[in-house]
C-alpha cells in the first residue's frame, strides 16, 4: 500500500512558486524526502495556472504519513504557507498491492 496525496498551492503574485523555492533554499523539502517512509517530494508547475504548484507528496503507509503529520515539518510549512498566502486544495489516493 501506498498513500499519494496532491496538494494544489495557489496564490497570487507568483506566491506559490516562491513558496516552494523556500522549501527547496531552506532544505525543508529535502529533510521530508529523507524522512522513513517517504516515496516522493516532487513540486511541478500548472500549465494552465501559473500561480498554481502541484506537490506530488507519496508515503509508504498511513504510519509513515501520520508521523510527518504530526512533526514539526508540518507547522514549518503551515508557517510558509500563512507567509505566502497560500490556499491549498489535497487530493488523497491509496494504492493496493494485487497478487496474481
Amino acid at each position: 500500500m501506498s498513500i499519494a496525496l496532491n496538494l494544489y498551492y495557489k496564490g497570487k503574485n507568483g506566491a506559490a512558486k516562491m513558496f516552494m523555492e523556500e522549501m527547496e533554499r531552506s532544505g525543508l523539502a529535502d529533510h521530508i524526502r529523507n524522512k522513513d517512509g517517504n516515496e516522493s517530494y516532487e513540486y511541478f508547475y500548472s500549465v494552465r495556472d501559473k500561480e498554481t504548484i502541484l506537490l506530488v507528496d507519496r508515503w509508504k503507509d498511513s504510519d509513515a504519513l501520520h508521523f510527518h503529520h504530526n512533526s514539526d515539518d508540518m507547522k514549518k510549512i503551515a508557517e510558509l504557507k500563512d507567509k505566502y498566502e497560500l490556499q491549498v486544495k489535497v487530493e488523497r489516493y491509496v494504492t493496493e498491492e494485487t497478487r496474481n
